[in-house]
């Protein structure tokens, strides 16, 4: 009999797994790879711009993997560095014309994946599927936080 963790796990796995290939498919035809999804939509939530730093807890990746991200998005031309104060340090990142067309062309396709995805489900079904999955994830990180060694 196959545990609760292992079907979590493998249920999760299974899960993001198909959201990397969604994000796969939607970024290769802007010449970008699936991380890049993930930014592009949350940078399109701040038209004002968002400091690499908010990026990286929006996005949950350190900051090395938001400066090569970031990088390859202004070299596409999809994002702009904007001075803060008259400064580049704390730089406001800004979609640019081609930024917000390519996030609103991921955001439309995951709309749709998600939709097709919870087709089975009722809205109270979702509301409380979202709502666990975030206290299980809050938990998993306070589990994590005070250390699985002392567990």
């Amino acid at each position: 009999m196959i545990s609760r963790f292992e079907q979590f796990s493998l249920s999760v796995s299974c899960i993001y797994r198909y959201i990397q290939k969604i994000e796969r498919v939607e970024m290769a035809k802007y010449g970008l790879k699936g991380p890049h999804a993930q930014c592009l939509l949350a940078m399109s939530r701040y038209s004002e711009g968002i400091t690499a730093t908010e990026l990286c807890a929006l996005c949950d990746k350190d900051k090395a993997a938001i400066s090569r991200t970031v990088a390859e998005l202004e070299r596409e031309g999809m994002v702009i560095r904007e001075a803060k104060n008259g400064s580049m340090y704390r730089a406001l990142l800004k979609l640019t014309d081609q930024g917000r067309e390519a996030a609103r062309q991921v955001d439309e396709r995951a709309k749709f994946a998600v939709e097709k995805a919870g087709d089975c489900l009722t809205e109270e079904e979702r509301t409380v599927m979202y709502r666990t999955l975030g206290m299980i994830a809050a938990n998993l990180q306070t589990i994590c936080a005070e250390g699985l060694e002392e567990q």
